[in-house]
């Protein structure tokens, strides 16, 4: 057994005084840092094979994960902007799977969520990373229908890098980088028939909440220097609201790229499929640092008091509480002077006005025209083939996001980056570029967004994964 799956499995045990044994122990392990996989002469040329991996074992407690390459999270793949990309997928699951690039703007014939990659089947991804692509932090996970939460759940992801603009300004050229990824795990969860319909409809979470596979890493933080953290949110349901405790951090760039210039942060909250780039200044007092990872209430709050002790019963219901997600030390370095934040990054223009201005609504509900009760867009369940918007190439749209439930959903669009313009009828304060915006109960977010160089069928949904699967998705037609 590889030393990071070790780690990884000592966190999940039942027993509570001996998780408790394994947080401490784990509180003084470092950051393991992820298998990394970089494009050699403009090609990155990789084979990723999903499968069950159940051979681990923790005492007398074997633990089962869906990995890639044997690993969960899977490696890093590593491109330039203009570079290509030959990924093959080897299905060795019991099911169907497929591949997602979240965060890429690539052809949706490219990145087409309705194929099917069967069991014991295999297929080849290929294509090229345009030459104008921006430097983004991005991921690649499943995204096969009614597959999509428990595949993701169940461990695969893996970080997704475009390299460009951003990694050339000199500062960021010489901080240290990490890329985390940020997951929960229940133990208590083996196989998917054993999830709730309670988890299913609230969105399945887990008690244990992991970086790069670990519980509350140690990452060094070089004194006088930078540390540049891509945070990517891999969780199926969980919303990360993350604090760095006594210390300074900023934000460089959000899902889609850099902002236009450094931005001091005091929490960052990250909805499933949101990334955020950090930097963090080593200069402060030498020591250590806790990233913490704060209660957050999904609007089920009242609900989970009403049910109370059933609740915490219930496996893929995770009650909210306060979780040490990992820590920074402070190092040695050989800068005698700080290494100061670099003043500007890469600007963000506003896009045009739109020439359409469309509304969707998000609730639960009943589409007799799916036969199902469940999640709705519009007031229509996900059916397969049926096209839901329709837009023009090159038109510049305005897109009213209006939660009627009680819940957040978090909106993604796929393909296409989106500026968020308004919450609640009030100007967003930073213009950036996302693809994944979180819409909190009764809440409403105005996006804009371009439809660009590519035509063909893609979708929209909630990123509460099993919330997708239960219909939160509409398809997408370009013309």
């Amino acid at each position: 057994m590889k030393r990071r799956q070790f780690l990884y499995l000592a966190a999940v045990v039942s027993s509570t005084p001996l998780l408790a044994q394994c947080n401490r122990r784990l509180s003084s392990m470092p950051l393991e840092s992820l298998p990394r996989f970089s494009s050699d002469s403009g090609l990155l040329d990789l084979s990723l094979t999903t499968e069950h991996s159940s051979d681990f074992q923790v005492g007398k407690q074997s633990v089962k994960r869906m990995t890639y390459n044997g690993l969960s999270p899977g490696p890093s793949l590593e491109i330039r902007a203009g570079d290509s990309v030959r990924l093959t997928v080897s299905n060795q699951l019991d099911e169907p799977t497929n591949l997602h690039f979240h965060g890429l703007h690539i052809s949706p014939e490219i990145d087409n969520v309705f194929r099917e990659v069967s069991s014991e089947e295999s297929y080849t991804y290929e294509f090229q990373i345009p030459r104008n692509h921006p430097a983004v932090t991005g991921w690649y996970h499943p995204h096969y229908h009614l597959k999509v939460a428990s595949q993701i759940f169940g461990g695969l992801a893996g970080p997704l890098i475009i390299r460009g603009k951003l990694d050339d300004i000199p500062e960021i050229q010489m901080a240290k980088e990490e890329v985390l990824i940020l997951q929960d795990f229940e133990p208590n969860l083996p196989d998917e028939d054993d999830v709730s319909t309670l988890a299913k409809r609230w969105g399945r979470e887990g008690r244990f909440q992991l970086v790069n596979g670990q519980q509350n890493p140690i990452i060094d933080l070089p004194q006088n220097g930078l540390l540049r953290l891509r945070l990517i949110n891999a969780a199926a349901s969980r919303i990360f609201q993350l604090k760095l405790l006594d210390h300074p951090w900023f934000l460089i760039a959000t899902d889609r790229g850099a902002v236009s210039e450094p931005q001091e942060l005091g929490t960052l909250s990250l909805s499933p499929g949101e990334r955020a780039d950090i930097l963090i200044p080593g200069q402060e007092e030498p020591g250590e640092y806790r990233l913490l990872s704060l209660p957050y209430d999904r609007g089920l709050a009242g609900m989970i008091q009403v049910m109370s002790t059933h609740a915490k019963s219930v496996p893929g219901v995770a009650l909210p509480r306060e979780t040490t997600l990992m820590t920074l030390r402070y190092v040695g370095g050989k800068r005698t002077s700080p290494l100061p934040l670099p003043k500007a990054l890469i600007p963000v223009k506003p896009l045009p006005t739109p020439s359409t201005v469309r509304q969707f609504e998000l609730s639960h509900g009943i589409d007799s025209t799916a036969g199902s009760n469940s999640f709705l867009i519009n007031g229509q369940s996900f059916v397969m083939g049926r096209v839901n918007t329709q837009v023009q190439l090159n038109q510049v749209e305005d897109w009213n996001i209006i939660n009627t439930a009680s819940v957040d959903h978090p909106f993604h669009l796929h393909t296409k980056r989106f500026q968020v313009i308004e919450r609640n009828g009030k100007p967003e304060p930073l213009l950036d570029w996302k693809d994944t915006v979180n819409v909190r109960g009764y809440e409403s977010v105005k996006i804009r967004v371009k439809f660009e160089d590519y035509t063909g069928q893609t979708v929209y949904h909630c990123h509460i994964l099993d919330h997708e699967d239960q219909g939160m998705m509409g398809i997408l037609e370009i013309i």
